[in-house]
């Protein structure tokens, strides 16, 4: 699946209820008449059937928040990712901060999981970034390697891979890094890819963390940024649709 630029993803977290996931998605289903870019949003697990039929032949991509790396069996509360592909989900978001610092997620379960997403056919949006400690000490590169390197699984291919960089401390603070300080980084997170992965140059990179429609157009100019994940702007249909149009998005 090779994505069309601006690629812009809003991650709806444990926000929505069927009657306004609906109309969200019903609103920028409306407005996607001839998508020129990519355009995709994740609702909660209790929305993904509901979405996808709403936002179906419009081009919206719809994805799940995460997968167990199981395929099936007697675990509790999980979702495999066949069942996200069997509702309906094209992609899912693997090792966000929320999960890998609030639920404990290892580099290695996010890569089994990511193994288990690919396996089912699903498009993997694989969250890195550092947390605020090692943002100001200046381990964010040795971070950003580490998370790379233990959750790409060995001899994975570019097809069917995104890659967002989140920094911790930006999500849902208001805070961003710089426009240099992104663009910096994600030339280094380019260099990585392309050293850990034949074809990894061609790996679509996201910056998420505090995107909203006033700095959308400035981040998604810089060298290196494919497009945003966003977070509590995604959940505002005209918000999340200025920020496509700001990547340059119809």
């Amino acid at each position: 699946m090779r994505l069309a630029r601006p690629v812009v993803f809003g991650n709806w977290k444990m926000n929505g209820l069927r009657a306004e996931g609906l109309a969200l998605a019903g609103t920028l289903a409306e407005r996607a008449v001839r998508l020129t870019g990519t355009l995709g949003v994740f609702p909660p697990f209790t929305l993904i059937h509901a979405v996808a039929q709403r936002v179906k032949g419009s081009g919206i991509l719809v994805g799940g928040q995460d997968c167990h790396e199981k395929a099936s069996g007697a675990y509790t509360g999980c979702v495999a990712a066949p069942m996200l592909a069997d509702a309906g989900a094209t992609a899912v978001i693997l090792g966000h901060s929320e999960r890998r610092h609030g639920l404990g997620e290892t580099d290695a379960l996010v890569r089994a999981k990511l193994v288990a997403a690919r396996a089912a056919g699903l498009l993997v949006v694989l969250c890195i970034g550092e947390t605020e400690a090692e943002y100001l000490t200046g381990a964010r590169s040795a971070r950003l390697r580490a998370q790379l390197d233990g959750s790409l699984p060995e001899g994975i291919g570019p097809e069917g891979l995104v890659v967002a960089y989140e920094p911790v401390w930006a999500i849902g603070t208001g805070r961003t890094p710089t426009a240099e300080e992104i663009r910096a980084t994600h030339g280094e997170i380019r260099e990585l890819l392309a050293r850990r992965i034949v074809g990894g140059e061609e790996v679509p990179l996201l910056y998420g963390g505090s995107v909203k429609p006033d700095n959308a157009a400035e981040i998604m100019a810089l060298a290196d940024v494919d497009g945003v994940l966003v977070g509590g702007a995604s959940l505002d249909a005209r918000s999340f649709w200025t920020i496509y149009q700001a990547g340059g998005g119809a």
